[in-house]
């Protein structure tokens, strides 16, 4: 195992190499949860150029996003499956090969169909990526130390949302959209030789530990924390995908990217603060995390005409959802045990589910209730969700605090 001696900067040293991070490792998978963010959601920022580019229209240019939601949807659970027993450095490579290939076809290609094609690719890779992560970051940390070290990895998700896609648009506006799929593409390739060079290899999961899906989610505490995602990310996409018509409503449509970038800016802070104190207090933070977020959806539906205070509801809003996968995927992988992986497959299905039915859902809003019921909408749905949360504190989250006997083999 890696032992960067930098980790001892970011005072997650305690006595000894069997008591460190890996830094240099986990900041490897923390790229790569950063270019499979941006595989999921640079599209939408270039779609006016990609329509333009293709000489179609910004709906037909939309299911370039779709096309790779479906795919990391319908993948996360078979592909899981089939790579069980292999060498996970081998499935962390392919995936960033798959990433390589495919934002370098969409670099070049002419044509919309195969464009269409590889996003969906991207995204079946995608799924697989994200499946892998969290129980890659926790198998390279000390037990004791598996939620910081999950955190770290998946900070490259509010990186990419709120760093990667503005500057992405930037980029396009200065040398053309077709550049910023040359650049994931390069970065796939040097993130190949980063993981080859720092990500410890192990074993894949041996056939007496694997278990097939309809026994893992009947673990106890599995099927609650799969509720609590999707009662916690439903919501979440709602006010994100219509948080531009929302403020538009409110009077506030000049200020969509200064609000963006706020809930950018505190989803990071988020996910530091996630990643301190996960390991102690998984239950408090997960019950804060979505009671909180609901509060500052009954703020955004009271007050959301004052910019002062709006601010502050996206800001509580975007610190909740930047620890949101790292709370997520720490109690799922708890509950499942040695069938983490398979776990965390139905996780990035639920998830994708919830990040699907977030358009379907607030676009019937929309055309029925109007956007002002959006937030009100988002706490109710919160609500049923800390609801589950507090009733699962014998299993899924435990009152008694995390345990730490499944250090990884």
């Amino acid at each position: 195992m890696d032992n960067d001696s930098g980790a001892t900067t970011l005072g997650i040293r305690h006595g000894g190499a069997a008591n460190r991070l890996p830094l240099s490792a986990l900041l490897a998978l923390a790229m790569t949860s950063f270019i499979a963010t941006a595989n999921e959601t640079v599209p939408a920022g270039l779609l006016p150029d990609i329509a333009s580019g293709y000489h179609i229209s910004e709906a037909w240019a939309g299911q370039l996003v779709t096309s790779c939601a479906l795919g990391s949807g319908l993948a996360a659970i078979p592909l899981t499956a089939m790579v069980r027993r292999w060498k996970r450095r081998t499935v962390l490579l392919l995936v960033l090969a798959a990433f390589l290939v495919c934002n370098a076809i969409t670099a070049v290609s002419t044509s919309f169909v195969l464009t269409l094609a590889t996003r969906f690719a991207v995204g079946l890779a995608t799924g697989l990526a994200w499946c892998q992560l969290a129980s890659y970051a926790r198998r390279i940390a000390p037990a004791s130390m598996q939620g910081r070290a999950l955190a770290i990895a998946m900070i490259g998700i509010p990186l990419a949302l709120s760093v990667g896609v503005p500057l992405s648009v930037g980029i396009s506006s200065a040398i053309g959209w077709r550049s910023i799929f040359g650049i994931m593409s390069a970065m796939s390739l040097a993130l190949m030789a980063w993981v080859c060079w720092k990500v410890p290899d192990y074993p894949g999961q041996r056939a007496e530990h694997r278990f097939p899906m309809r026994q893992v989610l009947v673990m106890e505490g599995v099927r609650p924390v799969l509720f609590v995602v999707m009662a916690w990310i439903l919501p979440h996409y709602i006010l994100y995908t219509y948080i531009a018509p929302y403020l538009a409503s409110v009077g506030l449509a000049h200020d969509v990217e200064a609000v963006l970038l706020i809930f950018g800016v505190f989803s990071v802070i988020g996910i530091w603060v996630t990643g301190c104190l996960v390991d102690v207090w998984l239950r408090q933070l997960v019950l804060l995390g979505i009671g909180a977020f609901a509060v500052a959806s009954v703020v955004l539906g009271l007050y959301a005409k004052t910019y002062a205070i709006t601010s502050v509801g996206v800001a509580i809003w975007g610190f909740t959802f930047g620890g949101a996968p790292t709370l997520l995927q720490t109690a799922l992988a708890d509950a499942a045990g040695e069938s983490a992986e398979v776990a965390q497959s139905a996780l990035v299905t639920a998830f994708n589910l919830s990040f699907a039915c977030s358009g379907i859902v607030g676009g019937i809003l929309l055309e029925t209730a109007g956007v002002a019921s959006i937030p009100w909408v988002v706490a109710s749905l919160l609500t049923i969700g800390m609801m589950a949360a507090w009733r699962a504190k014998a299993h899924g989250f435990p009152s008694m605090g995390r345990q730490y006997e499944r250090q990884a083999d």
